[in-house]
Parts: C-alpha cells; sequence; structure tokens
C-alpha cells in the first residue's frame, strides 16, 4: 500500500491520500481522543504523540498536530504506519452508526438551501482540496449574516480568514445577493 502525503496551507496539518474510500458518504471531524472512539482509524491516531486533531474525508485523512511537540519529519512515519496497519486490518474507518450527521435542515427556507446548495457544489470540493471542509452554521437574513464552520486543515489556518473573506464571501454575494458578509464561528 502506498500512501501519499500532502502539504496543506495549514503548517499544522498534513492530508494523508491512502488510494482507496476514507468516508466517501460524510466528511467526519474527531478533535479529541473521546470523539474518536467512534472511528477505529482516528482513535489510532489519536494515539500517537502530539496528534490534535483528525479528519476523515472522501479519500484522505488530514491530521492536524499540536503546537508543541515533534515537527511534521518525525510524526510522518508513526502517522503513516498507523493509516497502513488499519487499511491493512481490514477494520471499518467508522463504527456502524457513529458519526451521523445530525438534521439536514428540512426546514430550511429557500435562501439557506441555495446557501448549503453552492457550498456542496463548489465550494467544499476546492476546501477539501486543502485537506479541510466548511460547514453551514448559521444566516441571519436581518443582517445577511453568513456563518461558517471551518473543519480538518482549515480549523485554525492562518490563510483560513483570507479563504473566506476573498473567496467564499465574494462567490456567496455574487450567487446569493441576500449574503452580504461571511464569517467564521469556533
Amino acid at each position: 500500500m502506498f500512501i501519499q502525503t500532502e502539504t496543506t496551507p495549514n503548517p499544522r496539518a498534513l492530508k494523508f491520500l491512502p488510494g482507496r474510500d476514507v468516508s466517501p458518504d460524510r466528511t467526519l471531524e474527531f478533535r479529541t481522543i473521546d470523539e474518536a472512539t467512534a472511528s477505529p482509524l482516528a482513535e489510532a491516531l489519536f494515539e500517537l504523540e502530539n496528534v490534535a486533531g483528525v479528519m476523515l474525508g472522501a479519500d484522505h485523512i488530514a491530521v492536524t498536530r499540536g503546537p508543541d511537540g515533534p515537527d511534521w519529519s518525525e510524526m510522518k512515519a508513526p502517522i503513516l504506519a498507523a493509516i497502513m496497519d488499519h487499511f491493512v486490518s481490514g477494520r471499518p474507518v467508522v463504527n456502524d452508526g457513529a458519526g451521523t450527521e445530525a438534521g439536514e435542515g428540512a426546514d430550511d427556507t429557500e435562501i439557506v438551501q441555495e446557501i448549503k446548495a453552492l457550498l456542496d457544489s463548489r465550494i467544499r470540493p476546492a476546501v477539501a482540496q486543502d485537506g479541510g471542509d466548511i460547514l453551514f452554521d448559521s444566516f441571519d437574513e436581518a443582517t445577511g449574516l453568513l456563518t461558517l464552520r471551518m473543519r480538518g486543515a482549515c480549523a485554525g489556518c492562518p490563510s483560513s480568514t483570507a479563504t473566506l473573506k476573498a473567496g467564499v464571501e465574494q462567490m456567496m454575494r455574487h450567487y446569493i445577493p441576500e449574503v452580504t458578509q461571511v464569517e467564521q464561528t469556533l
């Protein structure tokens, strides 16, 4: 098994591409080892020194390291070994019934539905290339404020503010004039 790695705009995150499906139906993020019990793969990664976050994308794993401790040159080999061991074992990436997303807004307004559709079709695929994800949080129709949540390599990335303002906000305002500004929620 050959696992490729790619850098991300976030110097604390690295993207691992195992050459097979990881979580094709949904992107999952784990920020603690307690959350990671839903995924044998994420749990194995959290058992390694200085792993601070794991995001499972369709075809990749984004690992975020803590601010202190070893750098990527020391961390990469144990992470690669944990990923390889997991896939060779045949265990599932996610335990049955774990990691399901709650409430896909059946009560969303037409504008919120348009925002989510634009996020899913144009923005999330681009953000996923950098090992991250972006999710709808809220939209205030009175002020036009759209609040989004950055995950994976994008959470805490120094360039995430620029991505939101220069990329996401510009695109949202172009296609959905009711959106006047975009901000990140933590």
